[in-house]
């Protein structure tokens, strides 16, 4: 597959990211692409982006919906994880891969509009600007006081009562 473009290996990955579970919808990608490189690329990259992976058979849709197809699987459990790596390094270690990346099957290929890419991306920034919660985004760790223990305050003693 060549030339490998940063958008098609930022792609790849927020699909896998997106995509764990079930089949994912298009601005789910988007914001697995946010949350991966910290900004979303041009609707008019992604839509190209698109358009390469899938007729290299690594992109698929059901419904309206992306995957991976099994064959990306594959290759994406071929690529090395490390524990601690950061997005940046695992994305020059897929960028790498998808370099010798030779596909068996030409795949149906997936023609998106610009249009379509960009109300995702719109979608998701109004959810972020709303009041949910991105549920890609890990959530920050709460900050404990260690001189102060969760729970009672005191102990009530139930055998005294107070006479009247």
């Amino acid at each position: 597959m060549h030339p490998i473009h940063d958008v098609d290996v930022l792609l790849l990955m927020a699909t896998a990211l997106a995509s764990k579970r079930r089949a994912a919808e298009l601005a789910e990608i988007m914001a697995a692409a946010d949350l991966l490189h910290g900004s979303i690329p041009l609707d008019v990259d992604m839509a190209a982006a698109f358009l390469r992976l899938s007729t290299n058979g690594l992109i698929s849709e059901e419904a309206g919906r992306f995957t991976l197809t099994p064959e990306a699987m594959e290759f994406m459990a071929g690529v090395p994880r490390k524990r601690k790596a950061e997005p940046a390094e695992r994305l020059l270690a897929i960028k790498q891969e998808l370099a010798g990346y030779a596909p068996k099957v030409e795949g149906t290929a997936i023609r998106l509009a610009t249009e379509t890419v960009s109300a995702a991306i719109l979608a998701h920034r109004t959810f972020l600007k709303g009041p949910g919660r991105n549920m890609l985004v890990p959530k920050p760790k709460a900050a404990v006081d260690k001189a102060k223990r969760p729970g009672q305050w005191r102990k009530l003693d139930s055998g005294r009562r107070s006479k009247h």
